[in-house]
């Protein structure tokens, strides 16, 4: 079956068919570094990590690019607000991000580049819209002129005539229409300044985007990523001063639903953004990384406890055959991904109907393992592990293995387990059960559990 993805620009499901065959462009709008990431923030970054490693898997080589926007008017306001430098906010949440996408499993992107490295491109991009027409500076800032662009609201299904103004500057009498956006924001005291032809100033939100997509990527790529929040204005912005430019711009439009608390959307402002650095404390990032890659990409999250605690079960189902088929049985070397796991990304990365086929195959797996069937077992095993791959979700492998971050500490944890589990063992042999009870109660109340298999004790972390 062909790839198949949902193109926001013609509000249909498309075949993927890349500019050139075998590979895979695609910009995905970073974080605006003013604040840490909540699990909002987060989502865009697990559904197209998950996408990313399917157009891998399907053969694809795959250029990834994900901007950092590290300037900006809620930076500096977060700024003057703690009295710190405006570059001291946005390096310090920027290492928040990363942190986040590295704790919940993301795959690092190809490139990452940051809005303030990228003036020059900037310049060059405002230089040619205003040559063709399309942007005129005017009391030192720089605007498009949004009646100047055919189609101006068609990726969002706007109409000029119906739109607000862009409210990016401070009034907009310097403006020739009210709707029209700005490119670059002219100094103010006391504000970052790069200079450029037309006075020195600083970016507006949409130039930056285009200028670094069309860097890394080119004039044309494959695919534009983003939050469905990011549709108006700002990928709108995006599309309409990169064809004025000449550019091409993405053949592709995805964007991921959002997550929501009480019927409203994630934000700071509403005094409910769950922080990711939190999150991990109530439950592990893999359970975390379900719990946001469950749902179909395009769908909203409505956030709640009972909802985490649904996936963070389901994931536990999976995980715990995993690891008693690993122990009890000769592993494959590789599993074949089922028809209908393929069948489900290929139809708009539907990673419900692809659990659905994990699930399916746990429950296998399990007969198979009450049964004694170890070779069917094995089987289920391989492909189980194949299938979690894809969704960066096995729990035998990196990040989420004991040889992965925390090889250390766990080496140091099942050594004393093990003393303790022998100790219990010699005490089940002379049959005082109630010492051997009283271990196992004591290492539990340490956060380790203890499970008697046919090949005798193990133990894992208390979740």
């Amino acid at each position: 079956m062909t790839l198949r993805i949902y193109d926001t620009a013609a509000r249909s499901t498309r075949d993927f068919s890349p500019i050139t065959p075998g590979k895979a462009a695609l910009y995905l709008c970073g974080a605006t570094v003013q604040a840490p990431p909540h699990i909002g923030h987060i989502r865009s970054g697990v559904n197209f990590d998950i996408f990313v490693r399917w157009l891998r898997t399907s053969g694809y080589e795959v250029t990834f690019c994900r901007n950092v926007t590290d300037i900006d008017d809620k930076i500096l306001r977060v700024a003057g607000h703690e009295g710190v430098p405006w570059w001291a906010v946005a390096e310090r949440n920027q290492r928040a991000f990363t942190r986040a996408y590295d704790a919940l499993g993301c795959l690092p992107p190809d490139v990452e580049p940051r809005a303030t490295g990228h003036v020059p491109e900037m310049i060059v991009l405002m230089r040619r819209l205003i040559e063709r027409g399309h942007a005129y500076a005017s009391g030192g800032d720089v605007y498009f002129d949004v009646r100047s662009a055919a189609g101006y609201g068609t990726l969002s299904g706007q109409r000029l005539d119906r739109m607000r103004p862009a409210g990016d500057t401070e009034g907009d009498g310097s403006k020739r229409d009210p709707r029209d956006f700005a490119l670059w924001k002219g100094a103010k005291p006391g504000e970052p300044a790069w200079e450029t032809p037309w006075g020195p100033g600083r970016p507006g939100w949409h130039l930056e985007c285009s200028a670094m997509a069309t860097k890394y990527l080119g004039a044309d790529f494959d695919i534009h990523g983003g939050g469905l929040d990011l549709l108006f204005p700002h990928h709108e912005n995006e599309l309409a001063q990169s064809h004025a430019a000449g550019d091409g711009f993405a053949r592709y439009w995805m964007h991921n639903g959002l997550v929501g608390v009480a019927g409203e959307k994630m934000s700071k402002s509403l005094g409910n953004s769950l922080l990711v650095d939190a999150m991990i404390t109530q439950v592990r990032p893999a359970e975390l990384r379900y719990y946001l890659g469950q749902a179909h990409y395009r769908s909203g999250i409505e956030y709640s406890a009972e909802a985490l605690a649904e996936a963070v079960a389901a994931y536990r189902r999976i995980e715990g055959f995993v690891i008693r088929a690993a122990e009890t049985t000769t592993a494959l070397e590789t599993g074949a991904l089922p028809a209908p796991f393929t069948a489900a990304l290929d139809d708009d990365l539907g990673v419900p109907q692809a659990l659905a086929a994990v699930h399916e195959a746990v429950t296998d797996g399990n007969s198979a393992l009450a049964a004694g069937d170890a070779a069917g077992a094995a089987k289920h095993l391989a492909e189980v592990r194949a299938m979690l791959a894809v969704l960066g979700l096995d729990p035998l492998a990196a990040p989420w293995s004991a040889g992965g971050r925390d090889d250390g500490l766990r080496a140091v944890v099942d050594a004393l387990a093990g003393v303790a589990l022998e100790q219990r063992q010699a005490a089940r042999e002379r049959k005082d059960y109630a010492a051997a009870d009283a271990i196992r109660d004591r290492l539990l109340a340490a956060g380790i559990g203890v499970e008697d298999t046919p090949r005798g004790p193990r133990w894992e972390l208390g979740r």
